[in-house]
């Protein structure tokens, strides 16, 4: 079946497979958070993004593969509710950029803007995007036999920026980031995954930046 990144709540994950990376989406919690685990699929490693709740089902897909990370996009708590359980449950390391350690429940390393997390055999860039928290970050993987994917969190949806809270100097600082961190730097074809519902691709978004600089949101 063909990938379209739709998945519901309490339903199965969407699964996508790429020459040497598999990607399950899979959408828990009462926000409908979108939670992503990345297997190597020629190592086994696997690293999940945001244990963002149902700290079950999240243990039911990791299976007994073992986790080797979990990369909280940001600090909002909607993102991090099973982080503490499946820590507790896998050993896996929790990963967090260092502007949005303290908000979470557990001690974290941090992460800074051009670190890499290995998933086996590949490889997921960090790339920090300030302004819907300080630091909330995207992880980019360049497939080497494809298009490139990138995790944007709360970051970047399908129709804008995330929620600043009408801050104009948030919001200012987030249209940058993703203006030129993201949009400026990779191709139309790039597939994005948000941490809430449908996934798009940077060229399907890009010719709305002038509007969404307009709005203010």
């Amino acid at each position: 079946m063909t990938y379209s990144g739709d998945v519901t709540h309490g339903g199965a994950p969407a699964v996508r497979e790429l020459d040497g990376l598999a990607i399950s989406k899979l959408s828990v919690g009462p926000m409908d958070n979108n939670a992503y685990l990345l297997r190597c699929t020629g190592t086994g490693d696997q690293v999940l993004i945001d244990a963002a709740n149902e700290a079950p089902r999240l243990l039911d897909l990791i299976g007994d593969g073992g986790l080797t990370a979990v990369v909280t996009t940001h600090q909002h708590m909607d993102h991090w509710v099973a982080l503490e359980e499946v820590v507790a449950k896998t050993g896996a390391r929790a990963l967090v950029h260092a502007d949005d350690a303290a908000g979470l429940p557990i001690e974290a390393d941090h992460l800074a803007d051009g670190d890499t997390v290995s998933v086996g055999d590949c490889a997921l860039e960090v790339i920090h995007i300030k302004g819907h928290t300080p630091g909330s970050i995207a992880l980019l993987y360049r497939d080497p036999a494809g298009t490139p994917h990138l995790f944007t969190g709360d970051s970047l949806f399908p129709g804008g920026v995330g929620n600043t809270d009408k801050d104009p100097e948030r919001f200012a600082a987030l249209i940058d980031d993703v203006e030129h961190k993201l949009f400026d730097q990779l191709p139309d074809d790039t597939w994005f995954y948000p941490g809430h519902g449908k996934d798009s691709t940077l060229g399907a978004e890009r010719s709305a930046l002038p509007q969404w600089r307009t709005r203010g949101w």
